[in-house]
């Protein structure tokens, strides 16, 4: 998965990015890459569901009154641990401080002597590495479909938006704000609204904080 993030940087993203294509068209661009990949998995393995689970299923541990599975914890142990592991990258290795140069201003990094292309290959490849690890765990976790991807990327990209763009505190933060209140939510209304509540959260947040938690206002100036 690495490789291709990789290449998806390399053939893609470079090439639009080399004609000054905005932030909108790389999102744009992005979409249209994960439905070629999708429809790329339904055409050699179908849409019908997988799994990779083996054994019998059993109960779940019981946990201050709730059911929790063992391939559960491991899930959240290992969120804790990469996003722990991210945010020492970030912030303590040269690399890390690179890429967070680059991601504040590409043009005044490469001025730094950065090497911005290189640093686009690993951040693609470290990426790609996390999402081929969600997307194992939670393939152990629910099976797997061509589709399963959709709605994580959509929460996680709430979750951003809650939290505050470039802050892994205010993107833990998020998290557990937006899963606890889908959760508590499901007290008193049915399932199928936790996605309307994440996405009005959204709303709230685009409207009144767009910055998100621990994020900073944006500033303009013009010469």
């Amino acid at each position: 998965m690495s490789g291709l993030g990789i290449l998806n940087n390399k053939y893609i993203y470079k090439s639009i990015r080399k004609i000054g294509g905005t932030s909108l068209i790389l999102l744009i661009s992005s979409l249209g890459v994960y439905i070629v990949l999708q429809n790329t998995v339904s055409l050699f393995f179908g849409d019908d569901t997988k799994s990779v689970r083996s054994g019998v299923v059993k109960e779940g541990l019981e946990f201050f009154g709730a059911r929790i599975t063992p391939i559960q914890i491991v899930i959240i142990v290992s969120g804790i641990l990469l996003t722990i592991l991210t945010w020492l990258l970030l912030r303590c290795t040269k690399a890390g401080k690179a890429s967070r140069a680059v991601a504040n201003n590409p043009n005044l990094s490469e001025v730094y002597g950065i090497n911005k292309e290189k640093i686009y290959n690993l951040v693609f490849a470290y990426g790609s590495a996390l999402a081929a690890i969600a997307g194992i765990l939670s393939a152990l976790d629910t099976d797997m479909t061509p589709t399963m991807g959709f709605r994580p990327l959509m929460m996680g990209v709430i979750v951003m938006i809650i939290g505050g763009v470039g802050s892994i505190p205010g993107i833990v933060l998020g998290a557990l704000v937006l899963g606890f209140a889908q959760n508590f939510a499901a007290w008193y209304l049915p399932s199928q609204w936790q996605d309307a509540i994440a996405f009005a959260i959204m709303l709230i947040f685009l409207l009144f904080r767009p910055q998100g938690f621990f994020g900073k206002p944006l500033k303009k100036a013009e010469i």
